[in-house]
C-alpha cells in the first residue's frame, strides 16, 4: 500500500515541482527583463543628457534628431573595456606577429602606389615615407581592417559608463561635431571598440585637430581616402614633435661587460658616450661620435636584441605608449625602406600569465622593492623593482622577469615566511 500510495502521489508532487520551477524561472526572467529595462532607461537618460550637451556646443537640431534616437548600447564594448588578456605578451611574441614579410612587401607596394604624395609629405612635414607606411601597416594592415564597431554607439556606451565617462563624453561630442563638419553618415563611421577610426585609427579629437584633406576633394575622410589618411598621419607626427632627418633608433650590439643598470629612458646619453662604452651597430661597425641623445632598450632581457632609441622613438610612443609598438614601427619602416630585419635571435621566453606577474609584484613589494599596487602589467615601476632586486642579488640587472628572478624570489619569500612563523 505504501508503494501504491507513493506511486499515486508521485505525479502530483512532480506537477507541483514543475510549477515551482516555472514560477522560479518566471521570477528570474522577470528580474532579467527588469534589469535590462532599467539599463536601457539609464542609457536613454544618459544619451538625452549628451544630446543636450551637444546642442549647447552648437550641434544642429537636425543632427541631434537624426543621431540620438538611433544610438544603441553596445554590451560588447563594456566587455572589451573590462577584459584583461590572460597572458602577458612577450616582445618576441608581439614583434613576430607584427613585423612580417607580408607587411613589408605590402608596404613596398603601397610606396609605389603613393610615391609622389609620400615624398611631398616628407618635404612638408619631415616624416619619411617608410615611417608613414609602417604606421599604416600596423594600425589597419594598410586599410584592410579598420574595425567593425559603430563608432558613435561605442563612444556613447563608454560615455555613459562610469569608469572613464569624462574622457569618452568629450570624444563622443567631438565625434558628433566631426560627423556634422565632414558630412559623414553614422553608418559609415565604423572603427575600434574604443572609437578609433579610419586607415590610421584616429580618435575623434585627433581626427578633429590633425586630420587634413590630402586628396583635395574638400572633405576629410579617413575611411575612404588613403591620401587623407597618409597626409593626416604626417601632420599628426610633425605636431607630436617628429625630428626631421633623424631615425627612430637602431639595433645595436652591447659589450659583454655592459652594465644593464644603464638601460632605460632615464639613462639618456650622447651617442659618443655609448660609443666610448663599446656599444656598436648591429653589424659590428662603430655607432658614431655624434651628440644625439639616445638610450638603450632591452625589451626581451639581456638574452634578446638591444636597441638605442632617439627622440623620434618617443614621438612614436606618443602615438601609442608602448616600447614594443615603437620598436615594431621602427623596424618595419626600415624593412620597407630596404633594410634587413633585426639580426639578434629572438629568445624563447616563458609565457607568464597575469597571475604570475601579480605574484611577482606582490613578492617584490613584500621584500621591500616597491612596485606599486600589483596589477599584472610589467611597466616602468615593475622593471625598476626587478632591476633593484637583481642588483641586490648580484644578477644581471636588465629589469626583466627571467626564470632566474622568479625562482630566486620564490625561495626568498619562502625563507622569509619561515623566519616569521
Amino acid at each position: 500500500m505504501r508503494s501504491d500510495s507513493f506511486q499515486s502521489s508521485f505525479p502530483s508532487i512532480l506537477s507541483a515541482g514543475s510549477g515551482l520551477i516555472r514560477l522560479s524561472f518566471a521570477i528570474l526572467l522577470s528580474g532579467a527583463l527588469i534589469g535590462t529595462a532599467s539599463a536601457n532607461e539609464e542609457f536613454t537618460r544618459c544619451t538625452d543628457t549628451l544630446a543636450e550637451k551637444a546642442k549647447q556646443e552648437g550641434v544642429s537640431q537636425q543632427v541631434i534628431d537624426d543621431v540620438f534616437g538611433r544610438l544603441v548600447h553596445q554590451d560588447r564594448v563594456i566587455e572589451l573595456d573590462r577584459s584583461q588578456p590572460e597572458f602577458v605578451q612577450t616582445f618576441p611574441g608581439y614583434f613576430s606577429k607584427r613585423v612580417t614579410e607580408w607587411r613589408t612587401e605590402k608596404g613596398k607596394e603601397m610606396y609605389a602606389k603613393h610615391e609622389k604624395l609620400l615624398h611631398k609629405l616628407n618635404d612638408k612635414y619631415g616624416v619619411p615615407p617608410h615611417y608613414l607606411l609602417a604606421f599604416w601597416g600596423l594600425e589597419t594592415n594598410f586599410g584592410s581592417y579598420k574595425g567593425k564597431m559603430p563608432v558613435l554607439d561605442s563612444l556613447a556606451t563608454l560615455a555613459c559608463d562610469k569608469r572613464r565617462s569624462a574622457y569618452f563624453t568629450q570624444e563622443f561630442l567631438v565625434a558628433i561635431k566631426l560627423m556634422e563638419r565632414e558630412k559623414l553618415q553614422k553608418e559609415d563611421m565604423i572603427g575600434s571598440w574604443a572609437g578609433a577610426m579610419g586607415h590610421t585609427q584616429f580618435m575623434p579629437s585627433a581626427y578633429t585637430h590633425y586630420a587634413i584633406d590630402g586628396d583635395g576633394d574638400g572633405q576629410i575622410n579617413l575611411w575612404a581616402s588613403e591620401e587623407d589618411a597618409l597626409s593626416s598621419a604626417a601632420n599628426f607626427l610633425a605636431s607630436l614633435g617628429w625630428e626631421r632627418s633623424f631615425r627612430w633608433g637602431r639595433e645595436v650590439q652591447l659589450p659583454e661587460n655592459f652594465d644593464y643598470q644603464e638601460s632605460g629612458y632615464k639613462n639618456r646619453k650622447p651617442l659618443s658616450e655609448w660609443h666610448a662604452q663599446g656599444v656598436k651597430k648591429a653589424d659590428g661597425t662603430a655607432l658614431g661620435e655624434g651628440d644625439t641623445s639616445a638610450y638603450v632598450i632591452v625589451p626581451a632581457g639581456h638574452n634578446g636584441p638591444a636597441f638605442v632609441a632617439y627622440q623620434n622613438f618617443r614621438v612614436i610612443m606618443r602615438w601609442n605608449n608602448s616600447e614594443f609598438y615603437a620598436i615594431a614601427v621602427g623596424v618595419l619602416a626600415d624593412r620597407i625602406a630596404g633594410a634587413a630585419g633585426i639580426k639578434a635571435t629572438l629568445p624563447d621566453l616563458p609565457a607568464y600569465n597575469r597571475k604570475d606577474i601579480i605574484a611577482l609584484q606582490s613578492k617584490l613589494n613584500k621584500l621591500g622593492f616597491d612596485v606599486g599596487k600589483p596589477d599584472g602589467i610589467i611597466g616602468p615601476a615593475t622593471r625598476e623593482g626587478i632591476r633593484n632586486y637583481q642588483i641586490s642579488n648580484n644578477m644581471i640587472a636588465d629589469g626583466f622577469p627571467g626564470l632566474e628572478v622568479m625562482a630566486a624570489l620564490d625561495i626568498e619569500i619562502k625563507n622569509k615566511e619561515k623566519s616569521e612563523s
